[in-house]
């Protein structure tokens, strides 16, 4: 937990494990600690991070793994659900992984018992403490998922197999949208709970009415691949995305093309995720290079991005719920960037 001077990350955490992806919970949790999720080649691990921009007692950054999940196998993708509680009791901790096998795991524990996998003693099973629910159907990759935001009781993807799939949690398929090429991003509206956001890799980005499911708007980037887009949770008239070397920007109102775009990577883009506290503030990521990925930090006020930073071979991209601050993975480790708002 050390603050690193090198390229300005604010923060490094130590990891066990390769960092495919990781995932501060979006959701207030009910703790005044935020919950981050990793995952790797073999594991999901949950963990709470404190910041002192958040609490002037904690010198720099604290953190503490709560739990490490056996996956077994590639986490690719990671979502958090609103039901997870800290405050409760016992707490119930709930995300759902999308992993190489094509399959999502729905992750449900209430953290009590902490040897699940070391103990060769007979363990007290009055308590569940470990559910999990595996939901087949996809036949390609699965790129992104999300929970449904109000109660949490489905969850959509979006594969390469040309599809997004809405689920209930014991994995029946509610749901089913054909898409025009690969589906690589999806968004639940955070107040309309009938709304879905997906973007293909052609460059569509469409919104889905799932009462009558059938598409009502859909945006066009005009360029190719795209491979991230995102929903802007403090102004929902705002998607982002990117696509080919740039970042493009819709207002929804406005026009089914971007207002506004810009090359940011030399090579391609790779994720898009705009910030939960400032409606101007984005980030993306580069491919990941030979060494390194680059990480940029724009805000539209801003011709030129207000912060760079590089991570070893980084993948996933996450902003905290509160601060303006984000996250990336990479080889054993997380690199945290704190910007200014």
């Amino acid at each position: 937990m050390k603050q690193d001077s090198t390229r300005n990350t604010a923060y490094t955490v130590d990891c066990e494990d390769y960092v495919h992806v990781v995932k501060f919970n979006p959701f207030d949790s009910g703790d005044a600690c935020s919950l981050i999720a990793y995952g790797g080649n073999n594991y999901v691990v949950i963990g709470t991070c404190r910041f002192q921009e958040e609490d002037a007692e904690v010198e720099g950054m604290q953190y503490k793994a709560l739990r490490t999940f056996h996956h077994g196998i590639r986490v690719d993708a990671i979502a958090w659900s609103p039901e997870t509680r800290l405050d409760a009791l016992p707490p119930q901790i709930r995300f759902c992984t999308a992993a190489s096998d094509r399959k999502l795991r729905l992750f449900t524990s209430d953290l009590q018992d902490k040897n699940e996998f070391k103990s060769r003693l007979p363990v007290y099973t009055g308590l569940q403490t470990l559910h999990i629910e595996t939901f087949d159907g996809h036949s390609d990759y699965i790129n992104d998922l999300v929970f449904a935001p109000k109660e949490g009781q489905e969850v959509a993807s979006v594969s390469d197999d040309h599809t997004c799939r809405v689920w209930d949690l014991e994995g029946n398929e509610k749901a089913h949208f054909v898409l025009r090429s690969p589906g690589m991003s999806v968004c639940w509206h955070p107040e309309e709970a009938f709304k879905l956001m997906v973007a293909e890799k052609n460059g569509t980005i469409r919104f889905y009415d799932l009462i009558t499911q059938q598409a009502i708007l859909s945006l066009e980037c005009e360029q190719t691949p795209l491979m991230s887009a995102d929903w802007c949770l403090k102004n929902t008239l705002k998607i982002g995305a990117v696509a080919g070397s740039d970042w493009l920007i819709w207002d929804i109102t406005h026009s089914s093309y971007p207002q506004d775009k810009r090359p940011v990577h030399i090579d391609r883009a790779r994720l898009f995720r705009w910030s939960q506290v400032n409606e101007n503030l984005f980030a993306t990521t580069g491919y990941p290079g030979k060494t390194t990925t680059q990480l940029l930090v724009h805000h539209l006020g801003h011709p030129q991005p207000i912060l760079t930073g590089t991570a070893a071979v980084g993948s996933g991209l996450t902003w905290h719920r509160t601060l303006p601050l984000c996250a990336v993975g990479g080889d054993h480790k997380i690199f945290f960037w704190i910007t200014e708002m």
